[in-house]
């Protein structure tokens, strides 16, 4: 008998009809008898406050129900700390219509409700609200400025950097920027709030997180959390702008208990750019070799912008120490904190911007050192995590570069710049590294198996598009050994077994791990049950000598010794069998867990016009046991295009006389169109990993994008000879004589 097998294959996803045909409903779409809609009215001012609110013009319109403001409202929570959420940074969390203080541009001061959403959208329109002004302050580059240069204590500091570099006969300082980046998934954020006449209300919000939403409601109004429901069946896209819970959620709920109705409140696209985003930032990169390329010192100090009331950051600059041998390093960070809301992660938070600024440094100290940039990384090589001083559980970097080069043809490499042509285009190739945190979380997880062999996977994990319905239904038709289409997959619900919001790339470890280890509890009821059959020839076989295939439990050795999971559980005289199993990660401190990858692209660039094209990316992955390499590879490239746009697109525009972001729309805030992306491949190197989790798994969604801008930058500089440093890489930049 030959076993059914799941995992590692190329399955496509499981719900993509559902969202192909409309099936699939998104936070904004139900269907719910009676709701109303909310319309949210944002400030015009960038600082301030709030003097008075008109609003009689507003509710004298017919079919509007109320307008909610700071003055009148349901009572909210006083403190904080009741606003916080699992993700939230240090500081005070932003209160949507707590009081009349102006902290952003486009901040909500009002909630207009009627009985259709063009009524309140229109009454929206009749608020008036006397503002007292305050000069907003958003100049970056004004208040990094009275920082001071270097000022900051390191965050990292080993050998003596500085003196090394004095030293160092190479040498490379130099100094990168990024703007602000905003997200544009297809979906805007909506909540829909439904009242359930009894105390509970049931909310379909655009989250990561439904159970973080689901605590933040109840603390925020002061509800049980057993009278909440947050539910997140399908999400159009996050990115990580859905791992907090964002405004329209507490106002949907505000309504709701207010009217003791439904409400819904769906935020317009140029609302969207009032929430979170990639904070713009600048960094420094000093980088000193020894004439043979060995690293000598490592200087990076990142300066990223905040809000007024949160501290916003990640681990911007110690991924040089997780990928490059150097005896001497100073890595340091700094805020400037700014009159606008708070920054938020999008995709691959830390890495994406602090890989960028240290590949294209390397790139530069390859040149210096008259080095292939691809042997200067191999001659820097680090087998061990600097930072915590430990060897990784597993890393075949080297690997990648040796599988991506190959596949990308980079030995053609001419070294010299311009030395590349295509007609009348300049061609430009361009590598870097990336890294990610191999991250696992407590989750818990449900599995279910019937006598009539239908199984059920449940976890209130999210599904944000990277495949989490398939993998789910995967690992329980491969444990179970039933077919992959009697398996139904139940996620994004706050009643659900706990998980942590879907984000960081450990979804699969996390959850992943819950299901296995809910599934082995099933799998060992059921081989107990099948040993109790008389003449049993499972009798005294212990659960790691049977596998589970084809509806039946059988010897791994002796297909002909099995019991059918049906006979085994008539023989129990049970219909049902379940298991929740919760699931914490087993650090022995003795390794580090990463993944890795190495991005070659290449460009081609019109020499009089400077239109840059991205022909060709390459990028090879290795991250631990890949458990659907189709879904997997949709992932980096999606991630790929999503470091294109870094590269040369995306820019989000500030008018610091208003504090406001003018690119507030999908016409003026560019993001890589089909005509912008070409040839991707994604290649994943095997790599087995068996300390990290039971599956084996690393997790992909954060890791295709690290490294892409800068292989991309690196790229334009090896096509046109001008280093450009201050993204995205523009015509007018490249021109620029």
């Amino acid at each position: 008998m030959t076993a059914t097998l799941y995992l590692g294959k190329p399955i496509s996803r499981i719900d993509g009809r559902a969202k192909v045909t409309g099936e699939a409903k998104y936070a904004g779409e139900y269907n719910v008898p009676g709701v109303a809609h909310g319309f949210v009215v944002s400030s015009s001012i960038g600082k301030g406050r709030i003097k008075r609110i008109h609003t009689a013009d507003a509710l004298a319109v017919d079919g509007v129900l109320d307008v909610f403001t700071h003055e009148h409202r349901p009572k909210l929570a006083a403190s904080d700390e009741k606003y916080s959420d699992e993700v939230a940074p240090p500081g005070a969390p932003f209160r949507p219509l707590y009081d009349g203080e102006i902290r952003f541009s486009g901040q909500p001061v009002a909630l207009v409700v009627a009985d259709e959403f063009e009524i309140a959208r229109f009454a929206a329109s009749l608020v008036h609200i006397e503002y007292e002004r305050q000069e907003p302050v958003t100049d970056f580059d004004a208040q990094r400025a009275k920082l001071g240069k270097r000022s900051a204590k390191p965050s990292v500091s080993r050998g003596k950097p500085a003196a090394a570099f004095d030293r160092a006969p190479v040498r490379v300082d130099v100094e990168y920027r990024m703007p602000v980046e905003h997200h544009n998934p297809m979906e805007p954020f909506a909540a829909t709030a439904v009242w359930e006449g009894d105390g509970r209300i049931t909310v379909f919000d655009k989250t990561q997180g439904p159970q973080n939403c689901r605590n933040y409601v109840a603390n925020v109004f002061g509800l049980p959390r057993d009278k909440v429901r947050v539910l997140s069946l399908y999400v159009g896209g996050a990115f990580g702008s859905g791992l907090r819970p964002q405004y329209q959620l507490p106002l949907a709920v505000l309504a709701t208990l207010a009217l003791k109705r439904s409400v819904r409140v769906t935020l317009t696209r140029q609302q969207m750019f009032t929430l979170g985003y990639r904070a713009g930032n600048t960094q420094a990169l000093a980088l000193a070799a020894e004439r043979d390329g060995r690293l000598a010192s490592v200087r990076h100090d990142f300066v990223a912008m905040t809000s007024r009331f949160e501290d916003f950051q990640r681990d911007y600059v110690n991924w040089s120490s997780l990928l490059y041998r150097c005896a001497n390093a100073a890595l340091g960070t700094r805020l400037v904190k700014l009159d606008q809301n708070t920054p938020c992660d999008m995709r691959a938070p830390g890495g994406a911007e602090g890989l960028y600024a240290i590949e294209c440094a390397m790139d530069e100290l390859a040149y210096a050192a008259k080095l292939d940039p691809l042997e200067l990384r191999l001659l820097n090589y680090s087998d061990k995590d600097q930072l915590e001083d430990r060897p990784y559980s597993s890393k075949q970097l080297r690997e990648c570069y040796r599988q991506g080069a190959a596949r990308f043809g980079w030995s053609e490499r001419k070294p010299e710049p311009r030395s590349m042509r295509d007609g009348h285009e300049l061609v430009g190739w361009g590598m870097a590294t990336g890294i990610w945190e191999a991250m696992q979380m407590k989750a818990s997880a449900k599995a279910v198996v019937t006598a009539n062999g239908g199984v059920e996977i449940a976890s209130a994990t999210a599904d944000i598009g990277p495949g989490t319905y398939t993998m789910m239904a995967q690992l329980g038709a491969e444990m179970l050994g039933m077919p992959l289409h009697n398996v139904t997959v139940k996620l994004g619900d706050s009643a659900l077994p706990d998980a942590p919001v879907e984000g960081g790339s450990f979804t699969t470890s996390s959850v992943g791990s819950a299901i296995h280890a809910a599934c082995r509890e099933v799998q060992n009821e059921l081989l107990h049950l099948a040993q109790r059959i008389k003449g049993s020839p499972l009798a005294g076989v212990k659960l790691d000598a049977v596998v589970f295939a084809d509806g039946r439990i059988q010897h791994k050795d002796d297909a002909g010794r099995g019991v059918s999971i049906t006979d085994a559980m008539r023989a129990g005289n049970l219909d049902r069998i379940e298991k929740t199993a919760s699931v914490e990660p087993k650090e022995s401190g003795k390794t580090s867990h990463y993944t890795h990858s190495a991005v070659f692209a290449e460009v081609k660039i019109d020499e009089q016009l400077g239109v840059v094209r991205v022909t060709r990316v390459v990028s090879a992955v290795a991250a631990g046991r890949i458990l659907n390499p189709k879904l997997a590879k949709s992932q980096v490239v999606g991630a790929v295009v999503g470091g294109i746009g870094m590269a040369l697109h995306e820019e989000s525009a500030i008018d610091h006389r208003f504090g406001r972001f003018m690119t507030h729309n999908l016409a003026d805030y560019h993001v890589p169109a089909n005509a912008d992306v070409h040839a991707i491949d994604a290649i994943f190197v095997e790599e087995k990993d068996d300390e990290i989790n039971p599956l084996g798994v690393k997790g992909v969604g954060e890791i295709g994008i690290v490294g892409v801008a800068a292989a991309i930058g690196n790229a334009v500089y090896h096509a046109t000879g001008k280093r450009v440093r201050d993204l995205p890489i523009t015509l007018d930049k490249l021109m620029r004589e």
